[in-house]
């Protein structure tokens, strides 16, 4: 008969579920990696009593939530800091900056593996991770973290997508480490052309994975209702906000706005078939409530990266407008190529601040921020449902926890504290039931080739 596999009882002052009201001194039992019984602690304790299950107990100070979740993040560039130290005057100017130090020799793998580090002592258990070389695409599976590794595809002209494009992404994908998860991120709306935009939702829906990709980050993705003149294109009349710009043949985006269509990059790519329910996007800064609600109808989430926004020098998101309409959130830190930091939690205090000065005064900011965080984050990836399900906390999820050392003994009041000052909280960081950081240190963990 095989022994039954050993129990530890994770307790803290306050539990915050995300699928159930927060529970104050409460517990989460956790079995071989999976979430066994949440709910009040002495209600835990006698349900494995009840059963005659021996368990050992953890109990940590503060708060105890599901493990954040990274919507989106580029772990390759944690050794551009120097980039994100900075302030820049718009996304061109920053683009400079980041050009050039991409252009120094790094070593993308160690520096994505650094990136994964620092996640995980700021309470990160999953990641959206953009990969631009392919040295940096391990990084998740190395560090055990869930979440998926998406490819970026940028740069492809029409003429040269058909001619190899395809067949060198194709190629390209087949080495993205599918543990945790692989998927597709088309750069942007204006880095590629229509051919390439167009051929990459085929590829990755007819394989069953994720698209991800930056919209509405610059702010000439936005609609433009009157355009000035173009330079180079002197003569050609502005047309606004036509919706007919498709029947124009336009072989990209911003041959599209040199022809005076002023549709925004939102509109764009839908009707590219782009968006869609397994899709999410970063940014989504420059957006009309008409773009908003096109996000919402094809069921894509966006995350939100407000320090990266800062930044570069653009626009807060408009995170009031996408609470009140119901949008699905998430958030990232980006890259430290545009932020002070990866711990999410800074983003979310941010994000706080920017809905409060938009006007924003439900009093569910708080919950609904934190949700953003987890339960958001996973919603955005497709990592919600399903027998490998994260962001919350209820049994049969992975046992992927959180810890932040609040001082406030309501659960109100820790929420509070949590979401207006909870950057540099994080006082444990358990993925798969495995404690993998306390006390601001890493614990050592076995690769997955050193793993029985």
């Amino acid at each position: 008969m095989t022994a039954a596999h050993p129990v530890t009882v994770h307790s803290a002052r306050i539990v915050v579920p995300m699928t159930a009201p927060p529970i104050a001194d409460g517990a989460v039992a956790v079995q071989d990696g999976r979430i066994l019984h949440v709910g009040d602690r002495s209600w835990v304790v006698d349900q494995l009593a009840g059963s005659g299950t021996s368990f050992t107990e953890r109990r940590w100070r503060g708060a105890l939530l599901p493990g954040l979740v990274n919507a989106h993040s580029h772990l390759q560039y944690t050794g551009m800091a120097s980039v994100g130290q900075r302030q820049y005057d718009g996304f061109e100017d920053w683009a400079v900056a980041f050009n050039e130090e991409y252009a120094r020799p790094h070593d993308w793998q160690a520096e994505a593996a650094a990136g994964a580090a620092a996640s995980i002592l700021a309470g990160v258990t999953s990641i959206a991770d953009i990969v631009t070389d392919i040295e940096a695409s391990n990084a998740l599976e190395t560090y055990g973290l869930g979440g998926i590794a998406y490819w970026e595809v940028m740069d492809w002209e029409n003429d040269a997508w058909q001619a190899h494009g395809r067949d060198q992404v194709l190629a390209e994908l087949e080495r993205i480490p599918t543990t945790p998860g692989a998927g597709l991120s088309p750069h942007a709306p204006y880095s590629l052309d229509v051919a390439p935009l167009l051929e990459l939702p085929d590829i990755v829906r007819q394989r069953g994975l994720r698209l991800h990709l930056h919209l509405g980050e610059a702010a000439f993705e936005g609609e433009r209702i009157a355009l000035g003149p173009v330079p180079g294109l002197e003569g050609v009349d502005g047309v606004g906000h036509g919706s007919d710009w498709h029947l124009a043949n336009v072989p990209s985006f911003r041959a599209m706005r040199a022809l005076g269509f002023g549709a925004s990059a939102t509109v764009f790519v839908d009707r590219l078939g782009v968006l869609g329910p397994d899709c999410h996007i970063a940014h989504g800064v420059y957006m009309t409530a008409a773009d908003r609600a096109l996000l919402r109808a094809r069921g894509t989430a966006v995350a939100l990266c407000p320090r990266s926004n800062a930044v570069i020098g653009l626009d807060p998101p408009p995170v009031a407008d996408y609470l009140r309409e119901g949008s699905p959130i998430a958030i990232g830190t980006d890259s430290l190529a545009s932020s002070p930091s990866l711990d999410l939690m800074a983003d979310v205090t941010a994000l706080h601040r920017i809905a409060r000065a938009q006007g924003y005064g439900h009093r569910d900011l708080h919950e609904r921020l934190l949700a953003a965080a987890t339960l958001g984050g996973a919603h955005a990836m497709g990592l919600a449902v399903g027998p490998d399900r994260i962001g919350h906390l209820a049994v049969g999820a992975r046992a992927d926890l959180a810890v932040f050392d609040v001082d406030a003994r309501t659960v109100p009041d820790a929420m509070a504290e949590l979401v207006e000052d909870g950057s540099g909280r994080a006082v444990a960081t358990v993925i798969r039931g495995v404690v993998r950081a306390a006390d601001g240190a890493l614990v050592p963990h076995p690769t997955p080739q050193e793993e029985p």
